[in-house]
Parts: structure tokens; C-alpha cells; sequence
């Protein structure tokens, strides 16, 4: 696997884009091995699109481009504004509300900080905020968008790992109001440092209130109504898709009516294009996969970390040290399809959760996304508002604390994670 790894960092190196990569340094695994039948490579792209489990992924993404087309994302900005407009950073601390009432709908961290950006960046730099720190905030805010229901990592980590999805969809919620809540204090605390502004000087009144309840109550409900259909098995995953779908159009064509034949069609268009970048990249995949496990990766891997400490605590800490600094470099996507088959065997053979890993794994991974060099939500916040790499890294470092110590408290309290879906779903 050497050559293989090889392969896959130069291709990475020379802009290759990822799918390509990971596809072309498999077949170099296959070149390496004659013995082995050429056809295999073929065989595995196409039998892993046939998986039936991975209807979910289509039918998530088309409902959050359908969703955000149905023009849910104004109500709830009215409603980010009456829950933290009046504290000190207002606007930044109503992209936090915001990020957290989006998570249901969006699912992608890297879209959600893109469009917070335009937004809500310009008017916080008009504010008074630093460019620096306002990029960060949108970006590291959108951290929360892919552990709440319906985050696209968990259905991934899930459907490779053979891990229950609506015991993921619960367990993400309690991490994602941990990490908003150390977003939001430490946004609070360089406010009041510098004397960032509140975006409203007035309480809301109950009028104000009612209407932003309102009017943002249909993606209120959207995990609520994702995680009962589950609990109560109603849906399977793939099924809950579909009526994801269904909902989207309802709401937005009977609730908002904002949902036309051109916008209707702008959303196809862009799901399309979405659900053809995330299923060739796991169709691709699955010729590295091969590879791994045929050269025995996990079990070397396993033991490498083995030598260092068998105990459970001090294995997963190594694996999220690992899985943070892949994170740098790689996408979080393709370290969940990749590594996911690695690292889960181990953590099961350890007596780990694999619903309290799933999450800490898609919390790391997910940090890359905002991170240099080459973190895509950080380069979607600094092209749009041009803000310099060096100024968002430097302004960000509060936020990275804030974000670490709640993955610190995700590793040694599973009961953090636990909670919830032990509640909800037998265990």
C-alpha cells in the first residue's frame, strides 16, 4: 500500500481532483497485484452504487436544496434574530443561532458558512467586526450544521459501518448545542473585549416573537419529525429520504409558497450536480477499499496504535489526533469513507460505542473544513469576503479552543453523546 499512498498524495498535490485520485491510486494497487483479476476495479464501483442504503444520501441532499430554494433561510435569520440579536456581537451570535437552526436543513458546513457569508459577513464587517474575526465565526460556526439531523457524514459513517442512522441523528444533537454554546461564549467574550455591538437595541415583542416562531417552525420540526418517523419505525432511512423530499415540497410550495417552476428547477439542477460529486466519490472509493482490506490496513494499523496503549481513552484520543491532522489536507467526506472501515473495528474491539464514535469522528473530521491549508469552508468564507488566510487564522484561534475542549469532553463523557439515543432508541 505504500506505492498506493504514494500515488494517491502526489495526485493530491498536483490538483487532481479527489474522486480521480482516490480512484486512480486504487487501480495502481491493482497493477501491483496481477494475480488479481483486472475486471475487480469495475466490479467494485458499480456493486457499491447498488447498495441500497445509499439512497439516503440523494434523497437528503435533494431535500436541503429543496428546502433552501423554498426560502425557509429569511425565516429563520427573522428567528436567529430574536434569540441572540441583543447580546453584544449580535449579528455574529445570530450566525451561531442561525448555523444551528440550519443544520436540519442544509446538512453541508462548507454551504452554510458560504451562504452566512453573504448574508450576514459584509454587514458585520460594517459593524465594527474585524475581517478576520468575522470570517471565523461563519466559518467555524457551520460546524454545527453536519452533526444535526439530517448531517450527511452520519448517513455515510452509517451506512459503511452498519451503525444505526437514528441513533446518529439523536446523538448529534447534545454535541451540537454543546459546541454552540462554547461558540457563542467565547464570541461573547472577544465582544465584550472590543465592543462589538448588538444587531438590535430593543427586546422583541410577542408579536415579533410569535411571527419568527412562525415562521421558522417548519425546519424547527424538520429533525423532530426525522427522528420520531425513525424511533417509532415508521421509515427506514432510505424511506425517511423520500418523505424528506416530499416535505420540502410541501413546505415549500403550501407553507412559504416561494417554491416556483424556476426555483423548483434551480434546486434540481443543483442536486444533481451534489449528489453526482458525493456518489462518484464513493463509488470510487471502493477500489481503495479493496486494496485496504485485502492488504490487512486496519488490522496493521490496530496494532500500531495498540503498541502505543491499549487503553480505549487513550486509543480514541490518537485516532481524533490522527483523524484532525488528515483533516488539514483531506475533505471530511473522504476521511469518513476512508477511514471509517479502519478505525471502527478497532474502537468495537475495544468495547466502544460505535454511535458515540461516529459523532467524535464526524466532529474531527469536520474540523478540516475550517482549517489551513486547504479547509473549503475557510476558503468559501475568505474569497467572498476577501479576508486575508493569516488574518482568519489568527482571529480563529479562540474559536479552535472553544471547539477542541468540547471534542476533549465528546471523547472521555460518551454520555455526552449517549444520552439522548439511549433514551430515544433501544440500546
Amino acid at each position: 500500500m505504500l506505492l498506493v499512498t504514494i500515488a494517491f498524495i502526489v495526485l493530491m498535490l498536483i490538483g487532481m481532483p479527489v474522486a480521480f485520485a482516490i480512484g486512480i491510486s486504487g487501480v495502481v494497487f491493482f497493477l501491483q497485484h496481477p494475480e488479481l483479476p483486472i475486471t475487480i476495479p469495475l466490479q467494485q464501483t458499480i456493486s457499491t452504487t447498488q447498495n441500497f442504503a445509499l439512497l439516503a444520501i440523494p434523497l437528503f441532499i435533494m431535500a436541503g436544496n429543496l428546502m433552501n430554494a423554498s426560502g425557509i433561510t429569511e425565516k429563520l435569520l427573522d428567528l436567529a434574530s430574536v434569540i441572540a440579536g441583543r447580546m453584544k456581537g449580535g449579528l455574529a451570535q445570530m450566525s451561531l443561532a442561525l448555523s444551528a437552526l440550519m443544520g436540519g436543513v442544509s446538512g453541508s458546513a462548507i454551504a452554510d458558512a458560504a451562504m452566512q457569508s453573504r448574508m450576514l459577513g459584509n454587514e458585520m464587517i460594517n459593524r465594527g467586526m474585524s475581517k478576520g474575526f468575522t470570517a471565523g465565526v461563519l466559518s467555524f460556526g457551520a460546524i454545527l450544521t453536519p452533526i444535526i439531523p439530517p448531517g450527511l457524514g452520519f448517513i455515510i459513517y452509517g451506512t459503511i459501518g452498519q451503525v444505526s442512522i437514528g441513533r446518529l441523528f439523536a446523538a448529534g444533537i447534545v454535541p451540537a448545542f454543546l459546541l454552540w454554546a462554547a461558540l457563542a461564549i467565547t464570541v461573547s467574550i472577544v465582544a465584550n473585549r472590543r465592543g462589538y455591538p448588538a444587531a438590535r437595541t430593543t427586546r422583541a415583542s410577542l408579536p415579533e416573537i410569535g411571527s419568527a416562531l412562525r415562521g421558522g417552525i417548519w425546519a424547527i420540526l424538520f429533525p423532530v419529525i426525522l427522528l420520531a418517523g425513525l424511533r417509532f419505525g415508521i421509515f427506514t432511512p432510505s424511506e425517511i429520504g423520500a418523505f424528506a423530499v416530499i416535505y420540502a415540497v410541501l413546505i415549500g410550495v403550501l407553507a412559504y409558497r416561494k417554491l416556483k417552476t424556476e426555483s423548483f428547477r434551480q434546486a434540481l439542477e443543483g442536486s444533481l450536480a451534489d449528489i453526482g460529486a458525493v456518489m462518484f466519490l464513493i463509488a470510487l472509493s471502493a477500489i481503495f477499499s479493496y486494496g485496504i482490506v485485502l492488504e490487512r490496513v486496519p488490522e496493521l494499523i490496530s496494532g500500531a496504535i495498540l503498541s502505543v496503549t491499549d487503553s480505549f481513552y487513550g486509543v480514541l484520543t490518537l485516532i481524533v489526533l490522527f483523524i484532525i491532522a488528515c483533516g488539514f489536507f483531506i475533505d471530511a467526506t473522504v476521511l469518513i469513507i476512508m477511514l471509517t472501515p479502519i478505525f471502527l473495528p478497532l474502537v468495537r474491539s475495544l468495547g466502544g460505542d460505535p454511535v458515540h464514535f461516529g459523532v467524535v469522528f464526524v466532529v474531527a473530521a469536520t474540523i478540516g473544513n475550517f482549517t489551513p491549508p486547504v479547509g473549503a469552508a475557510m476558503y468559501a468564507v475568505c474569497s467572498i469576503l476577501k479576508v486575508r488566510i493569516g488574518d482568519y487564522t489568527r482571529e480563529s484561534v479562540p474559536l479552535m479552543i472553544a471547539i477542541g475542549l468540547v471534542a476533549l469532553l465528546l471523547v472521555f463523557v460518551p454520555e455526552a453523546v449517549l444520552f439522548l439515543p439511549n433514551m430515544l432508541f433501544a440500546r
